[in-house]
């Protein structure tokens, strides 16, 4: 067990937030406790609590650490596209990608719920905003009818969509509605849904 004169509170901090990241992408998130990360890191759970405020916090920050890869991801691989549809396209296939290839750490955002009364922070709050606010950004092109609510609204529904063939795609569950390409599925979602933004 290492001391507590160890390692700085700040790297007491960024170990805790990568065991916790190894631990759920080998065991979910039902697998993780406060016990194994201060074990993987060789701490106590006191220590960690120094750190965090409790587990929801640890949580959290890791859930951060998550969507801001995510949204470098998404920004990154989509200005390789010109058209505005394009783009839209691009941040689906990125987004459903990104969770295929981390599929615990991107499915403990959604299954973790804070305890007590607690509500979820302003910062994170910002993160999941901004996630959003790139498909509104993608949306305003071809948006020139419709007002600035009307295109926040479309943005949650089509990411709503894309979110369903996401977890399809994760779950390993397309074939129980028939469909073999995620790709395909989500160009089929994302442009008909597009034809009728447009023409409304």
């Amino acid at each position: 067990m290492a001391r507590r004169s160890d390692h700085s509170r700040d790297q007491i901090h960024e170990m805790a937030l990568s065991a916790t990241e190894r631990i759920v992408g080998e065991q979910g998130y039902q697998g993780l406790s406060a016990r194994k990360v201060a074990g993987a890191i060789g701490y106590t759970v006191g220590t960690l609590y120094l750190v965090f405020d409790n587990l929801d916090d640890l949580i959290l920050q890791v859930n951060g650490r998550t969507l801001d890869r995510l949204y470098a991801r998404m920004v990154q691989e989509q200005a390789k596209q010109k058209q505005a549809k394009e783009r839209l396209l691009q941040l689906g296939h990125s987004y459903i990608q990104f969770a295929c290839e981390e599929p615990h750490t991107w499915q403990m955002i959604f299954e973790h719920r804070l305890t007590g009364e607690r509500e979820i922070p302003e910062w994170f709050q910002l993160k999941v905003a901004r996630m959003f606010a790139l498909v509104e950004t993608g949306l305003e092109p071809l948006a020139a009818q419709h007002s600035p609510g009307e295109i926040a609204l479309a943005a949650r529904a089509l990411w709503s969509g894309v979110h369903g063939v996401c977890i399809l795609a994760v779950s390993d569950k397309l074939d129980v509605v028939g469909v073999e390409s995620v790709q395909n599925l989500t160009d089929l979602l994302v442009g008909n849904f597009l034809k009728g933004f447009m023409s409304s």
